[in-house]
């Protein structure tokens, strides 16, 4: 079985997830559908299709977090080190043609947010930046051509 790495922060965010799922919309469903089963002729109950295509939805979420869950690998970026970039690096750039500055932290597939600053391992520029060390120039393939970096900082934790 393939094992993802995450951070212990990005699997705590999943197992709330699913707890939330389970203790909270898996019962409001229930009793959304009983509500409905209340009003008679399921036929043409909107309400009973609503609540059991909510049913179906939130059940395929918590099969995919189960399945995500059981085979993370947490890998805690605290404990890491060096001057190389790698899996939970803290990794500030600058955009070699507009001088635009921005921090990522390269994590794991599941736990990406790119709004958050949360790049992940597989994506383009993580793949440029992995093992590579400050002050390298890195080139991505972009949409709009290639984009070019300096790696300013590396850091852990």
């Amino acid at each position: 079985m393939q094992k993802f790495p995450m951070t212990g922060r990005g699997l705590q965010r999943l197992e709330d997830e699913l707890r939330r799922l389970k203790g909270e919309e898996r019962p409001s469903i229930i009793r959304a559908i009983a509500e409905a089963r209340s009003h008679g002729d399921l036929s043409e109950n909107a309400e009973y299709h609503a609540a059991r295509e909510r049913q179906s939805f939130v059940e395929g979420r918590i099969q995919e977090l189960e399945e995500i869950m059981s085979s993370v690998e947490v890998i805690e970026p605290h404990t890491l080190s060096g001057d190389h970039v790698k899996f939970g690096a803290h990794v500030s750039l600058v955009d070699e043609e507009t001088d635009k500055e921005a921090t990522y932290q390269i994590v794991g597939v599941y736990e990406a947010d790119i709004k958050s600053g949360l790049l992940s391992v597989s994506s383009p520029l993580a793949k440029s930046l992995i093992g590579k060390k400050k002050g390298d120039s890195i080139s991505v393939p972009a949409p709009g051509g290639d984009r070019s970096y300096e790696i300013l900082s590396i850091s852990y934790g």
